[in-house]
């Protein structure tokens, strides 16, 4: 993800703390050769952001834990992915937990991965969830896919990945860990509240942690909506990529955030519990937009 010239947004035009209150506590995503591209995180981040730090299949696990000591020893939570189908066995899991208990990570994000095949005997987070390695652990998370998943569902239902997160809603209930569900990115708010309300109608009592794409090029966000699956709130930057007056424009994610933030002020019992952002337009350009739309939500722990 390369990082693009940050440009001051306007103020933002809700004009209200909800979206302040909405972005408080964020948690953004990183890899390692993203995160070597900031000098600081306390310069850009509030004081104890949630850093998720993604695993591409072919990092190896010391860049991994590398980069996870440094967040942490500048005062961040850490939050490594564990994907699945890249893990070959419970020996090479339990490898991994023991390098970042060495640097103090707690926290874990549980996931299947991008592969189509596994690598060895896992396919799914809850197989990871079943080996009992992650005792322990403070906090773990688990995905969400709020437009559903075709690799899970081919036939474009999502009656495969609400059963997955009816375990997972179970399972929260027999661990210690604290658990939440965080989400693909989205573009439009419509689909993501019904979602979050349909979890709750199905048994589902994960806190959600929704998935949102930052300021990034039109062109950027188009090509990872593509690869990552996303369903049909593409159409949002479709439309937009339409009009030749936005096409060079950054795409940024206020009008959606602001939509929920408004349902979440309405609705304070509603699921969705903090915001994750994915900076696919650059880590310092993402952690800056936040800072401007949403005040004391984004300060950074050197300005404090």
């Amino acid at each position: 993800m390369a990082l693009f010239p940050f440009r001051k947004s306007p103020a933002p035009t809700t004009g209200s703390a909800d979206l302040e209150g909405f972005l408080t506590g964020y948690s953004i995503e990183v890899m390692p050769r993203t995160a070597e591209k900031v000098e600081d995180f306390r310069a850009i981040l509030p004081k104890g952001t949630r850093v998720y730090i993604a695993h591409i299949e072919g990092t190896p696990v010391e860049e991994m834990v590398a980069t996870a000591k440094r967040i942490g020893a500048e005062g961040f939570d850490v939050m490594p992915h564990f994907p699945a189908r890249i893990i070959k066995d419970k020996t090479t899991l339990q490898d991994w937990i023991l390098r970042y208990k060495d640097v103090g990570v707690e926290q874990a994000l549980l996931l299947a991965g991008g592969v189509a095949l596994p690598h060895g005997d896992f396919a799914t987070s809850m197989q990871l969830l079943e080996t009992g390695a992650f005792d322990g652990f403070k906090r773990l998370h688990v995905a969400g896919h709020p437009e559903g998943n075709r690799d899970i569902d081919p036939d474009g239902s999502d009656r495969m990945v609400m059963e997955a997160a009816r375990w997972k809603s179970a399972f929260a209930e027999r661990t210690d860990a604290k658990m939440a569900m965080a989400t693909q990115f989205c573009f439009d708010a419509a689909p993501v509240i019904a979602w979050t309300d349909r979890l709750r109608a199905e048994g589902v009592h994960l806190p959600v942690h929704i998935g949102i794409a930052g300021p990034a090029k039109l062109q950027t966000l188009i090509k990872f909506a593509i690869a990552c699956g996303v369903g049909p709130s593409l159409k949002v930057l479709q439309k937009r990529a339409l009009d030749v007056t936005k096409l060079l424009l950054p795409y940024e994610p206020g009008e959606v955030l602001a939509a929920l933030a408004a349902h979440k002020a309405a609705h304070p019992g509603f699921g969705i519990e903090q915001v994750h952002f994915f900076p696919l337009g650059g880590i310092k350009t993402n952690a800056e937009w936040v800072t401007a739309n949403g005040g004391l939500a984004g300060k950074p722990a050197r300005a404090a």
